[in-house]
């Protein structure tokens, strides 16, 4: 067939697909096409909407490099993320929810001992004690686990978003009890990049960028199911519109505020510093 018009397109396009080798390839492209070519017909862009979108792909893809993810952004900021991560991780009862991994995560984070900082000296906002352990759903400690955290600056940016070099960043080993504990400063509320398509993207739709206050944690165990996932700051005022969906009732936790000199000295503080506890749950490999 030679000529097409919009009934006998989509059906083409897809029998062009017959000869790909890989079944799985073949599936996804094939529903990519019907439902891409279905929202052409249901929304009739005019060609120049057509090329503003394609513009908007060309801006995002020219924002991403080894510092910053736009395509993951955007995937964030329209729920494709979550979406993604509930079809793939699942709820399973008794272990820890997971969430988005968003777009500042770094291979090869410094280690630092148990009961190390993640905060550079100086660095601005409330002292705070993490602790946590990794277990099993049945409660088994899971001895030597990898902590990777990270987090925000109080002036709402990541170091990768800096110039001076890694902060608020670590990986840990969880001891032999399965527990861990280390120092930081207290995660506050912020936007997300703004300066790119993402950010005029939100500003269009009357959206806010902002995200709660979180510490992002990447929890991995021999024989279990790497988590991704975040502990939220109760009391903040966005985690009901975070901007990329991420919020989670589990996930939000409660930070207290020590007075005790002696217990600040125990942890290496100055007192008051805030402390929060948090015991994660693994899932096995399938």
């Amino acid at each position: 067939m030679r000529e097409f018009n919009e009934k006998t397109l989509t059906d083409a396009v897809i029998a062009r697909l017959e000869g790909t080798p890989d079944p799985r390839l073949k599936e996804v492209m094939t529903s990519l096409i019907r439902h891409l070519h279905a929202f052409v017909r249901e929304t009739k862009p005019t060609p120049q909407e057509w090329f503003a979108g394609i513009q908007f792909l060309t801006e995002t893809g020219r924002m991403c490099d080894d510092k910053r993810q736009e395509f993951i952004l955007t995937s964030d900021t329209l729920g494709v993320s979550m979406l993604v991560d509930f079809l793939n991780y699942g709820k399973h009862p008794g272990a820890t929810e997971s969430t988005v991994l968003g777009p500042f995560f770094v291979q090869g984070a410094k280690e630092i001992p148990i009961g190390g900082t993640i905060a550079r000296a100086g660095t601005p906002g409330k002292p705070a004690l993490v602790l946590g352990s990794v277990k099993d759903v049945q409660g088994r400690p899971l001895a030597g686990a990898t902590v990777d955290v990270w987090q925000s600056g109080s002036d709402g940016f990541y170091d990768v978003q800096k110039t001076d070099g890694e902060n608020l960043r670590g990986t840990l080993k969880a001891d032999g009890k399965g527990e861990f504990w280390f120092r930081t400063v207290v995660p506050q509320y912020y936007p997300i990049p703004t300066d790119g398509p993402v950010g005029r993207m939100l500003k269009d739709t009357g959206r806010h960028p902002m995200r709660p206050g979180h510490l992002h944690f990447m929890l991995r165990a021999p024989g279990y199911r790497d988590l991704v996932t975040h502990l939220f700051t109760s009391g903040d005022p966005y985690l009901d519109s975070d901007v990329v969906f991420g919020v989670k009732e589990s996930l939000v936790v409660e930070w207290e505020k020590v007075e005790s000199k002696e217990e600040a000295a125990r942890y290496r503080l100055e007192a008051p510093f805030w402390r929060v506890r948090y015991d994660f749950v693994l899932v096995r490999e399938k």
